[in-house]
């Protein structure tokens, strides 16, 4: 473990974060619907994708703590990573990757939604790279262990979200696909973990929603969050 590419990943990964809250905004809206050109708030045009801080300067004091919690959650899945991996090619693959997972996790608790152009992204940005260098230097038994978990991943979610009543939507099978590669090509111990951490997030999470009711049966709690919490951990843990 060193802690130099701790600390330097986790600087970036709170930095990058910082960036995300108006491109989440931009972005959170119902499907078909083109992204936001203006504040929710204020009605006042959105000058451009990029700025550091809260989506429009009109939300700054109701943000800070949303805010807050963007910077620490990226500074600390890319610190994590930077622990688990260390200074190698895996860890510059999977430093964008965290981001873009935020990014998902933000516009999923926003409007119940993962946008397909950010999950291509994930997956142009991961699985591309990944299967690349495993067929440059010669680990083509670690590809198709990453195939195996795509395909795992995309035929179980796929069931769970045909079942009556589930609320799982195709954003959360595309998602889940996408993960399952890249825990794969991890390994089976970041698989299994990867498979079973984001059922074990989200149901303590319903249940509390119901008793403090805060929502109800019929109520479709965001699974994009606990999808992406436990591949982090699961990467981690194997």
């Amino acid at each position: 473990m060193s802690v130099p590419v701790i600390v330097c990943a986790a600087v970036f990964g709170g930095a990058a974060a910082a960036f995300l809250p108006r491109v989440a905004a931009r972005l959170a809206v119902s499907h078909g619907t083109p992204p936001r050109s203006a504040c929710a708030h204020c009605t006042k045009p959105f000058p451009g994708w990029v700025r550091a801080g809260a989506a429009c300067p009109c939300t700054e004091a109701r943000t800070g703590t949303r805010l807050l919690w963007t910077v620490v959650v990226g500074a600390f899945a890319s610190g994590l990573l930077g622990a688990t991996f260390g200074a190698t090619a895996l860890l510059l693959i999977l430093l964008p990757a965290a981001l873009l997972g935020v990014l998902l996790a933000l516009i999923d608790l926003r409007c119940r939604r993962l946008p397909n152009p950010v999950v291509a992204v994930l997956a142009a940005g991961t699985v591309l790279p990944l299967s690349a260098g495993a067929l440059l230097f010669g680990e083509a038994g670690r590809l198709g262990r990453a195939v195996v978990g795509a395909v795992l991943c995309l035929v179980a979610y796929t069931i769970i979200a045909l079942l009556p009543g589930d609320g799982l939507g195709l954003g959360d099978v595309k998602l889940a696909t996408v993960l399952g590669f890249v825990l794969g090509f991890a390994g089976w111990p970041a698989l299994a973990a990867g498979l079973v951490l984001p059922h074990l997030i989200n149901g303590p999470i319903a249940l509390f929603l119901l008793v403090t009711r805060r929502a109800n049966r019929r109520t479709a709690v965001p699974f994009g969050p606990a999808l992406l919490a436990g591949a982090l951990l699961g990467l981690a843990a194997g």
